[in-house]
């Protein structure tokens, strides 16, 4: 329905945004500290905070400092950190089978941070290329990334997951009927209660260069994704995954990236009103460090529009490596 105005000088509609008290008053969409994921890094060792070039201000953090982030996290009010692992090389093999081992880098993270902060929420990335010598989320077989294997490889690698206490799922392979096997696969081994947040609409995008770079991913891939993630041009095809997944037991649905995608979340959320996410992606986070380095920009000013832009679009939520900074932009007032 169209607002309807009266006519000038009736309508003066400059008079809300006189003041900050009438600027306040009048805000349709605010961010707060409950509206962040903050996904951060593992690699091995103890004691290693290893920066990432490509990704200013972000670090890999072996297991004993991934503990002190989420400490962190929640001294701030962050509510949820993801976990993406940089696994040794030497780990990486055709079937992933480093994915699914209990005491990998990540399911060690996992219980190290839920014993240390049990009230943070943790969420994982379910996909195999951090374990894949191909580079790939799925198995490759002759050149083709292989459906039904790759999901039944997701599924051990989610169990997992789950029985070393992680919070919420992050699918984020983009394989077909990944999301049912994974929940009849959950509820049968006994977690009914992990989440399953699907990375449902997630685009065979350019801006993931960086993260490839921190998961060590970059060098292993081989081809492209783009017979698994979305082609950047379609739009109704995110709500038919959209769709899916919810039918097939996702709890949460994520559009992935952000900021160039802002249509699709808003129309995910417009359509079927379901907890809706969107990941700030490495690319995005790297383009604002970049100028705000250099002088070009208000760094913390363009930090904080770019985040209240998803809430605007309709998104309940947003991962970003801007979590900890804005958690302390918010917290400051």
């Amino acid at each position: 329905m169209r607002p309807t105005v009266a006519p000038f000088p009736a309508a003066r509609l400059r008079r809300t945004r006189r003041t900050g008290a009438l600027r306040a008053l009048t805000r349709q969409n605010t961010l707060s500290v409950d509206d962040l994921i903050w996904p951060i890094f593992l690699r091995d060792g103890e004691g290693v905070s290893e920066p990432v070039v490509s990704m200013p201000g972000v670090n890999r953090l072996s297991v004993d400092l991934a503990v002190v982030a989420a400490q962190e996290a929640a001294a701030l009010g962050i509510p949820v950190i993801c976990l993406f692992p940089y696994t040794d090389p030497a780990l990486k093999t055709e079937l992933c089978e480093e994915a699914w081992n209990p005491d990998n880098l990540s399911n060690r993270a996992i219980r190290a941070i839920k014993a240390a902060v049990p009230e943070i929420a943790v969420m994982t990335d379910v996909a195999l290329d951090p374990y894949n010598a191909n580079g790939h989320d799925g198995i490759v077989r002759d050149g083709v990334i292989v459906n039904d294997d790759s999901v039944a490889a997701l599924v051990k690698m989610a169990l997992a997951q789950a029985a070393a206490g992680a919070d919420i799922l992050g699918p984020s392979d983009m394989m077909d009927g990944r999301i049912g096997a994974m929940r009849t696969a959950l509820e049968a081994a006994g977690h009914s209660d992990v989440a399953i947040l699907s990375y449902s609409a997630k685009y065979a995008s350019a801006f993931y260069g960086p993260f490839r770079d921190a998961v060590g991913a970059s060098g292993a891939l081989k081809g492209d994704k783009k017979t698994y993630q979305m082609d950047p041009g379609n739009s109704d095809e995110a709500l038919r995954l959209i769709e899916r997944d919810l039918m097939e037991g996702a709890d949460m649905v994520m559009v992935k990236p952000g900021l160039a995608y802002l249509d699709i979340c808003h129309r995910v959320k417009t359509t079927f009103g379901v907890p809706t996410y969107a990941y700030q992606v490495s690319g995005e986070y790297a383009m604002i460090q970049a100028a705000a380095q250099n002088g070009w920009v208000n760094g913390e000013a363009l930090m904080m529009e770019s985040l209240l832009a998803f809430k605007r679009a309709g998104c309940d939520g947003i991962l970003t490596y801007f979590a900890p900074a804005a958690a302390r932009v918010l917290l400051k007032g």
